[in-house]
């Protein structure tokens, strides 16, 4: 009898407790080797840690769960309670997300901190409209050119079969006079070893994750821009939290922000090393190259304010008077 009684209150308690326990799904676009992904996993870890595991959060990799285009909605109408983006995805949407995706705006570490701190607060105020909130935000490297063939301007450039995944990159394409084709992440090796694109814009993370040194010799550290991942919550999902795990998820973000930078930087360092003893050739762009890239940015950066109109033009001279 007392066996019985005593199975009975314990399986009380655990029913009480599973019932206790909130699960979130954080769907993510990048391989789970990425230190993006690694940082959620640590971020994860981090508020089971602070909240006495009331909140577990699942981390799905590499478009695992939903493709990259698809995270923001998935978080926005609750199919996700938190989720991952590379806010220049969604320029289309609204140009603020396209700031960082600007060509030569902001072209190192400390500048890119300084955008983010102009830009957050009108990414917090158009994610609240939308039902969500933004927890962090984490730079890529710095973003150069991978091409298969060695360019020394932009007229070099003609005629590539340029893979494109922003609107912004799909415009540099058009400016230099190549051919834009848009693949996500998740397909890039695919379509290089395809034959779909012969060249692209990215950071050296991408592309030592893609292995693009076995389809593509060169890359040009042109350190063009610093995009940024920013990783978003369904607020209703948030405001279900008690205090206590609200704040565990506050400050996990916090801690997850300032080590993604640090590991941002790391990785830039550690990256071009591999990619360099896998046999890709890192070139310092030609100053003629250099000069065609700056005066892509210019014409950029001139489309986008007449797009974002008086909120751009606020954000680029809050972003200059830092």
């Amino acid at each position: 009898m007392k066996l019985k009684f005593a199975l009975a209150i314990a399986s009380v308690a655990l029913a009480g407790q599973a019932a206790a326990q909130t699960k979130w799904d954080l769907p993510a676009a990048y391989p789970a080797s990425n230190f993006h992904t690694e940082n959620l996993v640590q971020f994860a870890s981090d508020v089971d840690k602070a909240s006495g595991g009331k909140l577990k959060i699942t981390v799905h990799p590499n478009a695992s769960l939903f493709k990259a285009p698809e995270i923001k909605r998935a978080v926005q109408g609750g199919q996700a309670q938190i989720g991952e983006i590379l806010l220049v995805n969604f320029q289309n949407e609204w140009q603020i997300f396209g700031a960082d995706g600007l060509p030569f705006l902001a072209d190192s570490y400390d500048s890119a901190a300084k955008l983010w701190r102009a830009q957050k607060p009108m990414v917090d105020k158009k994610l609240g409209e939308q039902g969500m909130m933004v927890l962090y935000a984490v730079a890529w490297p710095p973003q150069g050119i991978y091409t298969k063939r060695t360019i020394n301007s932009a007229n070099d450039m003609k005629g590539l079969k340029w893979r494109a995944y922003s609107p912004a990159t799909a415009r540099i394409a058009e400016l230099v006079g190549a051919q834009p084709v848009t693949v996500q992440a998740a397909e890039l090796s695919q379509a290089m070893a395809t034959g779909v694109v012969d060249s692209y814009m990215s950071s050296g993370s991408t592309g030592w994750d893609s292995k693009t040194y076995e389809h593509i010799k060169n890359w040009y550290d042109t350190q063009a821009w610093l995009p940024k991942n920013a990783v978003i919550v369904n607020r209703a999902a948030f405001n279900a939290l008690d205090k206590a795990t609200q704040d565990a998820v506050l400050k996990a973000g916090a801690d997850a922000e300032a080590r993604g930078w640090a590991a941002s930087r790391k990785t830039n360092t550690e990256v071009l090393e591999k990619l360099k003893g896998a046999g890709m050739t890192i070139h310092q762009p030609s100053a003629q190259l250099k000069a065609d890239m700056k005066k892509v940015g210019d014409t950029m950066l001139k489309e986008w304010l007449e797009k974002a109109g008086p909120e751009g033009q606020q954000l680029v001279d809050a972003y200059r008077k830092m």
